[in-house]
């Protein structure tokens, strides 16, 4: 099967990377001119990704479509392109919905919605997708872990903390940037908080069949400085912080 992806941005570049990387059988790639330098970067290094002239022709040679755009260029350029029937069409687009796609689409189409992030290039991480569908659902699961959502509001719950992935990299870089600050070198800063919170997120999906609540509780000491920093963050609000930017990037997404 011939797979086409119409923008080519990070996800795109994440994605592609790791169908090229597995084992999903296809014939082509397909990438948008949108950002060349993306798309050309992608074609030297895989033997089989190629671009297109235009969209139109992503969607004239391939079975599978990839909607990797921003929702204001979605809500533009989709209404606009003809779409063939049969085809599978994954949209990556945060805040344009099932209903709002189908009309943009108009033709009779297998149309599922996805949020890989970045570490899928690694085939590693969730995929949320709704509606559920087998055939999307075994095409994800070689890149990653699929998670079916059979309610669309409910979908936004994942959508939404999505939008936590830059914050998890800032705190990353701030904790960084702190042991630089008291001498230790950058690249060795950088190891080893990189390093310390892989591990504890392998732990945490080792234990993931247990309230996480567990692994609060078992990884302080009476006293100790993992109870110091829960204790103080828990003062500070980082916690409420963290649960009120949530709340906010929701009612972002049920405005939609």
């Amino acid at each position: 099967m011939k797979l086409g992806f119409i923008g080519t941005g990070k996800i795109t570049s994440s994605v592609v990377t790791g169908i090229c990387r597995s084992k999903i059988s296809f014939k082509k790639i397909i990438l948008s001119p949108r950002n060349r330098n993306v798309a050309k970067r992608l074609q030297r290094q895989f033997k089989r990704v190629s671009i297109a002239k235009n969209n139109q022709e992503i969607i004239n040679s391939c079975s599978w479509i990839f909607l990797a755009i921003t929702p204001t260029v979605g809500q533009k350029i989709i209404k606009n392109l003809k779409f063939k029937v049969g085809q599978t069409i994954v949209s990556f687009i945060s805040t344009m919905t099932l209903p709002q796609l189908k009309k943009a689409i108009k033709v009779k189409a297998t149309i599922v919605r996805a949020i890989p992030l970045p570490p899928i290039s690694l085939k590693k991480g969730p995929v949320p997708m709704f509606p559920p569908n087998k055939k999307v659902k075994n095409f994800f699961n070689k890149l990653g872990t699929t998670i079916e959502i059979s309610n669309e509001k409910l979908s936004k719950n994942f959508w939404s903390t999505s939008g936590m992935m830059a914050p998890f990299y800032e705190l990353l870089s701030t904790m960084s940037n702190w042991l630089v600050k008291r001498g230790v070198k950058k690249d060795k800063a950088q190891k080893y908080i990189t390093s310390l919170f892989v591990a504890l997120s392998q732990d945490a999906v080792v234990n993931s069949n247990k309230d996480l609540k567990h692994l609060v509780k078992e990884s302080q000491t009476s006293k100790g400085l993992n109870e110091q920093g829960v204790r103080e963050l828990r003062k500070a609000g980082f916690y409420r912080a963290t649960e009120k930017t949530l709340n906010s990037i929701l009612k972002r997404l049920n405005k939609v």
